[in-house]
């Protein structure tokens, strides 16, 4: 049966290939089924969007709790998108990787359905990747699920930081090789889930072809929270 996500999703997908000609790889790398973890690189608002257009699988995300609750026309059209993409809000300077918002993605994932994560936890402004939180490791030691990595490269020219209006840009979004989660014998440590993660951001800064920053990014928002306090 044909849902209203299945035609939204090829009404998507069919606009972004006409307007910005994009260049995917990988999509054959993605599990027809079971749990999986799509960890990518962030650079745009629109790549959730990016990503659940085009991957096979219906992707399960996190967003913060203030792109639903906006008020006015720009609240509106935020859930109109999120219609689209699957939610688990968060609210501002709450971690993606804290307990809170990731109890749901176990719960999700232990059904057998797809999440999507940026180990990151925010946008990269400045075009680098940053190091990873350890959220991305904790799903996958606790569900067992394998990580697929994608790198995504020149979304930000759809919508750059500050910016209100998309514009049509050719971009690229390279899906890897899923990454199994090491045996841990049921006692996962941080050096372990710190491993992990660099394993997974090694992948992905190979896909995006990213250089690193071995720091964690800080979105201008809690900067700002910070400075208020």
């Amino acid at each position: 049966m044909i849902t209203k996500y299945d035609l939204t999703k090829a009404s998507v997908a069919r606009a972004l290939r006409l307007l910005c000609r994009p260049v995917i790889t990988g999509l054959e790398n993605l599990p027809q089924d079971g749990p999986v973890i799509i960890a990518s690189n962030h650079l745009s608002f629109l790549d959730s969007v990016i990503i659940s257009a085009f991957m096979p699988r219906r992707v399960k995300f996190i967003a913060k709790a203030e792109y639903v609750n906006s008020p006015g026309i720009k609240g509106k059209l935020m859930r109109e998108v999120f219609e689209f993409i699957d939610i688990i809000p968060v609210t501002r300077g709450q971690q993606s990787e804290s307990v809170a918002a990731l109890d749901p993605a176990v719960e999700h994932l232990k059904q057998g359905n797809v999440f999507g994560i940026y180990p990151e936890g925010t946008r990269s402004r400045d075009g680098y990747l940053y190091r990873g939180h350890s959220g991305v490791a904790y799903l996958a030691y606790v569900t067992g699920a394998p990580v697929v990595p994608v790198g995504l490269i020149g979304t930000q020219r759809l919508q750059p930081p500050g910016a209100t209006m998309i514009r049509p840009a050719k971009f690229e979004m390279h899906v890897g090789e899923p990454i199994p989660t090491p045996e841990s014998h049921g006692h996962q440590t941080g050096k372990l889930r710190k491993t992990h993660v660099e394993q997974i951001m090694t992948t992905i800064a190979g896909l995006s072809g990213q250089p690193r920053k071995d720091v964690y990014n800080v979105s201008p928002s809690v900067q700002r929270d910070a400075g208020r306090g």
